[in-house]
């Protein structure tokens, strides 16, 4: 596969680009009580996700009484609070690689 130049021989914008970039990359020593904030991080996650598990509980009850009682809206809107809860908690499972993906930090 032939890679593509962007710049397509422009040296001048690919070096104002390269000029850009300021060279700074994260760190774990830079600031004091990191390890704090990582534990707090953690404990949000953490609460986050039980949080989903209760949304996702009371949704799928009030699916099932909306469907039990013939009552559209209330099954309706259970629905929806379980693709909700389902969807935020596939987002903050996966919040750590996500990051990491799109900010290309390497693991080392």
């Amino acid at each position: 596969m032939k890679e593509i130049d962007v710049f397509q021989g422009n040296a001048s914008l690919r070096q104002l680009v390269i000029m850009q970039d300021p060279g700074v990359k994260p760190n774990t020593y830079g600031l004091p009580g990191l390890p704090a904030v990582q534990t707090l991080a953690g404990a949000t996650i953490t609460f986050a996700l039980v949080s989903c598990v209760v949304a996702l509980i009371i949704s799928a009850a009030a699916w099932a009484l909306g469907n039990i009682n013939s009552n559209a809206h209330v099954a309706s809107r259970g629905r929806i609070g379980v693709l909700a809860s389902l969807g935020a908690a596939i987002l903050i499972g996966s919040a750590n690689a996500l990051i990491r993906f799109f900010s290309g930090i390497s693991i080392s």
